[in-house]
């Protein structure tokens, strides 16, 4: 009981914060490769065919980096193409990964990509979903109440703006492989997460309940 109490408090302490956040725009290269590369994913992995990398948002998905810097996941995320030691998923397609935002340690918000530009950062699900990565999440460096405060900020905040259906962390991905917007054509597809962390996701969801996003698909 006293556990829950701490954990209330702390949540309305969350939602009571100051709503004057500024996002700093950090774009990342999306130049012509990355454009043809982006174009090539929506219709190899999804079968989406359109002349532009547009996405109509209807998901959040929650990250962490594993990477201690700002800088240093910036500067991997930069380029078009996927670094050499990402074999894992490099024969699905030569398309760096990425997100929308990028919140460092001090809960500073950078924007790499418009928010409905497509960025890889979720199988399955990257059409649909605007990705907010955190730096950090290692038992070294976990993640921050500043990067929670933030996150809790921009989804509210997105959802504002765009019709956003669900809010998930990483790791809970693979819950909408039999759901309409789940698109990945290869069943064998598959990478194993627990990014941002069950507890972070937990103090988010709590201090987002009005926005009243639907429930997560059971297998």
């Amino acid at each position: 009981m006293k556990k829950l109490t701490i954990l209330f408090l702390f949540t309305l302490y969350l939602t009571s914060c100051s709503s004057n956040k500024k996002i700093i725009e950090k774009p990342i290269i999306f130049d012509a490769q990355r454009t043809n590369l982006t174009k090539e994913y929506l219709l190899d992995r999804y079968g989406i065919q359109q002349d532009n990398v547009e996405i109509t948002p209807k998901m959040i998905v929650l990250h962490w980096t594993v990477i201690p810097s700002m800088q240093r996941t910036f500067d991997v995320f930069n380029p078009p193409t996927l670094p050499d030691w990402r074999p894992d998923i490099n024969s699905v397609s030569g398309l760096n990964v990425s997100s929308q935002f990028l919140v460092d340690r001090d809960g500073t918000i950078y924007q790499l990509l418009p928010e409905t530009t497509m960025a890889r950062h979720v199988i399955g699900l990257n059409h649909c979903a605007i990705g907010i990565e955190n730096v950090g999440g290692t038992d070294d460096l976990p993640l921050t109440d500043a990067q929670l405060k933030s996150n809790i900020w921009l989804v509210k905040y997105l959802s504002k703006k765009y019709a956003i259906d669900y809010l998930i962390g990483h790791y809970e991905y693979t819950l909408f492989e039999k759901h309409p917007l789940w698109l990945e054509k290869d069943d064998s597809y598959r990478t194993k997460k627990d990014d941002p962390g069950k507890e972070f996701m937990l103090k988010v969801r709590n201090a987002t309940k009005k926005l009243n996003f639907k429930p997560l698909p059971t297998n």
